[in-house]
């Protein structure tokens, strides 16, 4: 058997092999936040296609935190009634499923809402420019985060992940090329890190200990100033103690910037944060090839690796790769007969 699959348990949660579905905006719900027929289908034909663990899309825990006016929400006790029939379907067909718990702070693009952000720093022209947001703003927005892992919670997820990266909020007060505050949520790495730390703090008192919790990092910014993986590392080891299991590790998207990308070319960076936190990490970026997934593995650099772009091609990728890697894997009964 292959390490690629391979189970893994992390807390009480046993995932039937290594491959991960990441968080990939659909934009296309409406302004309610509801999930419709499209949410459901793409991720059961994901579960069916042998996928181990599902993350849903960015899924705002609040209204003025969406990327776009057409994402998922969890910010209205109404959400969970359909994400809770997304995560039946799904455990149905023998994957886990999380939900990324997200705010978009200044990369907001719904009209008419409250655009905050740690700094009124506008990520570029095309953008509006937010505004600093108050002790009394970071409480609020704290608690929308416990309230979505609640809802969460309800609705039957296996794992949270928590939206750190990608220049969204709690990436821009992590960023010290986002973040200029002059009080203790800005200046030194403690400082940056402090309103993660309360989110995280925040969920752990709804979401169960056994139950595990994930983030997810942009690793290397890209710019003069801006965080590496040395310092994301450093970031976690500040808030892991607060309830961390896993760490995402992807890249980029804080400030506009030229990204040299290549098969792989995110794993050095999950490499450097295992090494460096001592946590579950999950390595992606352009991996499409099973045996470039099982070297990832076999050699420790992750523990999981995830596929976006491959597995929006190809939804059946993991039963492809398994006859490929040579494992005898179940299939859906009935796709038995092209098994061979």
């Amino acid at each position: 058997m292959s390490k690629l699959f391979s189970k893994i348990r992390i807390k009480d949660m046993e995932v039937r092999n290594r491959i991960v579905m990441p968080p990939m905006c659909m934009y296309s719900s409406d302004d309610t936040g509801y999930p419709n027929s499209w949410h459901f289908i793409h991720y059961a034909t994901r579960a069916i296609g042998g996928v181990g663990l599902i993350i849903m899309e960015a899924t705002a825990v609040e209204k003025r935190g969406r990327i776009s006016a057409r994402d998922l929400g969890i910010w209205d006790d109404s959400h969970v009634e359909g994400l809770a029939r997304i995560v039946a379907e799904v455990k149905k067909h023998g994957a886990k499923i999380g939900v990324q718990l997200a705010h978009a702070g200044r990369k907001c693009t719904a009209p008419d809402e409250d655009l905050i952000a740690p700094s009124p720093i506008a990520f570029d022209e095309t953008y509006g420019v937010p505004r600093e947001m108050t002790k009394e703003d970071i409480k609020e927005v704290v608690s929308a985060f416990k309230a979505g892992a609640y809802r969460a919670l309800s609705a039957g997820f296996d794992i949270i992940e928590i939206h750190a990266a990608h220049g969204y909020l709690i990436n821009e007060f992590l960023s010290p090329l986002t973040n200029k505050r002059t009080d203790e949520y800005g200046g030194n790495i403690e400082n940056r890190a402090r309103f993660l730390k309360e989110v995280i703090k925040a969920v752990r008192e709804v979401w169960p200990e056994e139950k595990p919790l994930m983030v997810r990092v942009s690793a290397e910014e890209y710019a003069e100033g801006g965080n590496h993986d040395v310092d994301l590392a450093q970031i976690i080891n500040l808030v892991k103690e607060e309830g961390v299991d896993v760490i995402d590790v992807s890249s980029g998207a804080v400030v506009p910037a030229k990204i040299n990308v290549y098969p792989g070319y995110q794993v050095r960076f999950a490499e450097t944060i295992k090494k460096m936190t001592g946590l579950f990490v999950i390595a992606g970026g352009l991996i499409t090839a099973p045996e470039m997934a099982e070297e990832i593995l076999q050699n420790e650099r992750a523990d999981m690796v995830y596929l976006g772009r491959e597995l929006l091609r190809n939804p059946y990728w993991p039963l492809a790769a398994a006859k490929e890697l040579g494992d005898d894997i179940k299939w859906p009964e009935q796709y038995e007969r092209s098994r061979k």
